[in-house]
């Protein structure tokens, strides 16, 4: 029985992958395992391929030092001759899969123009056309954005944006939109599913549904390099392009970060090559998962910290109207796991924002200050100011 199980949504079958699709792959999952070890004991859902295009769609307005420093992180560039066209092949496969929606979307302030090469760069690679927006009015434009994403999630996820996520220095939002559908290829009866109790990670015991299914899977048992046994079912969906990965350590007091740390499409690949066709009784629960992250700080602690400072920000090649860099990467997702097959939703944003330079600064927010000696630098009286004091 499994009692403990890392879940990879939308694997696919074909072994023979492109490089660019095994270095988006790889990016996506090092993000998931970054978020996953700072949630121990903790459900955590993630769509790579979300998180990877959307940092694509800003790498390709990304120059100078933000360049490198997002060429580094994810693995790859699509500025580079070929990519873009590589970047529209994948998106195309995937959509063309019985079940699977992919949509990339921009949403851009109508006041700023966005530069040719950015725009061409866009439709080259996500067939992305820029929609214009009024981020004056926030509450007018997070309508307009969840419309956006309620549209290509088959009404999954209709409020993805929650009120004052973007704001009058909103300049750009860059968007993935995810839907799946699929039929197990062989569906769990539901009269054999029964409440078992689940051993949580934190060592607690909660009942919960567990479906049953006796019948052929390709399955396999490995050993980490540190010497921790696992084993690896394959569950396919109807057609066989599409399956889910079940990945669970035979002692259940390992952490699951034993396992995540090491994934990669490397380590998929392998595993499908050793996988053999078995007869196994596959016990798992039935489940929903809904999850909504902003993945600043998990990006920050991958070495993308610059891409959030207005002041070591380049993404001139988007626009050079005014200097702009990356306020918040926000991802939600809704999967639901049953008898009959897997319904899962994910929705990704990259929102950017520009200040002004304003007339007047007003400080009717909590400071600091200092009284300093300019001439020997001594700092006489340094204080914070959280409150007025009653009179």
């Amino acid at each position: 029985m499994l009692c403990v199980y890392i879940f990879l949504l939308l694997t696919l079958s074909r072994v023979g992958q492109s490089s660019l699709q095994d270095k988006q792959t790889d990016f996506g999952l090092r993000v998931f395992s970054q978020l996953a070890s700072g949630s121990v004991d903790k459900n955590v859902v993630l769509s790579p391929y979300g998180v990877a295009s959307v940092l694509a769609m800003a790498q390709l307005g990304a120059d100078g030092k933000t360049r490198k420093a997002l060429t580094a992180a994810m693995g790859f560039s699509l500025q580079v001759r070929g990519m873009p066209r590589q970047q529209r092949l994948l998106q195309r496969d995937l959509s063309s899969e019985e079940g699977v929606e992919i949509a990339s979307g921009v949403m851009v302030e109508r006041k700023m123009s966005l530069e040719k090469s950015y725009r061409r760069a866009l439709t080259k690679a996500f067939q992305a056309h820029p929609h214009q927006v009024d981020f004056t009015k926030p509450e007018q434009a997070v309508h307009i954005i969840n419309a956006w994403v309620s549209d290509h999630t088959a009404g999954t996820i209709p409020d993805f944006l929650a009120a004052g996520s973007v704001s009058d220095e909103t300049r750009l939002v860059l968007l993935n939109a995810l839907h799946f559908q699929g039929l197990w290829k062989v569906p769990f009866d539901p009269k054999l599913t029964q409440e078992r109790m689940f051993h949580c990670a934190n060592g607690s015991t909660v009942p919960v549904y567990m479906m049953r299914l006796t019948n052929r899977f390709n399955y396999g048992e490995f050993v980490t390099a540190d010497g921790v046994d696992y084993d690896v079912i394959e569950v396919p969906y109807e057609g066989d392009s599409l399956s889910m990965l079940l990945v669970s350590p035979f002692e259940p007091e390992v952490p699951l970060s034993t396992l995540s740390h090491h994934l990669s499409s490397q380590q998929i690949q392998q595993w499908r090559a050793e996988l053999r066709s078995v007869k196994r009784q596959l016990a798992m629960p039935r489940f929903t998962l809904n999850s909504e992250v902003d993945l600043k700080t998990t990006l920050i602690n991958m070495g993308l910290g610059d891409i959030f400072n207005l002041a070591t920000a380049d993404f001139t090649r988007i626009t050079a109207d005014e200097r702009l860099c990356v306020s918040k990467i926000l991802q939600r997702v809704k999967i639901e796991v049953n008898e009959r097959g897997t319904r899962g939703a994910a929705a990704t944003a990259a929102v950017m924002f520009s200040r002004m330079a304003v007339e007047e600064l007003t400080l009717d927010r909590p400071f600091l200050f200092l009284i300093q000696h300019k001439h020997t630098g001594a700092v006489l009286f340094s204080g914070q100011f959280n409150q007025p004091e009653q009179q």
